[in-house]
């Protein structure tokens, strides 16, 4: 695979009050978003919605995500379900999701999570047997 830099290292959390409190002094200060709901996805080959609480922090050109899982389906709730919490993905910016989860399927990559936002917005978490970290191709136009 051919991958851009990391831009993010996503963490999955017990409580994101006290993941914030444990990990400010690592990667600074954060910003906590009101939960996020995510509806629509394709979960595994099923439609599925999920809440989640995200908090997010920069370290350097690093983004730090922590992710409390509050309820629906997800990669996410599968961790905090099974009490696997901590680094959870990696994400990479892409210019075509489809085509970076081609090149990772060779790699012996699966995609389990899936949203199309619009005709610029696409995510997809993936997954590989027998490695708990997943990675997340993110296509979204850069901002500012």
């Amino acid at each position: 695979m051919t991958l851009p830099p990391i831009d993010q290292v996503g963490f999955v959390v017990e409580d994101i009050h006290t993941a914030i409190e444990r990990y400010t002094p690592l990667f600074g200060e954060f910003t906590l978003w009101d939960p996020t709901e995510i509806t629509d996805a394709d979960f595994r080959g099923n439609t599925a919605d999920c809440r989640l609480h995200i908090a997010i922090a920069q370290s350097g050109g690093v983004e730090i995500e922590l992710i409390q899982w509050l309820d629906g389906d997800s990669p996410h709730a599968e961790a905090a379900k099974a009490g696997r919490f901590g680094m959870h993905h990696l994400r990479y910016r892409v210019d075509d999701a489809e085509a970076a989860i081609q090149e990772a399927a060779a790699a012996g990559y699966s995609s389990i999570w899936y949203k199309h936002w619009d005709a610029s917005i696409k995510f997809a978490y993936l997954e590989r047997q027998g490695d708990p970290l997943l990675i997340e191709f993110l296509q979204m136009p850069e901002s500012g």
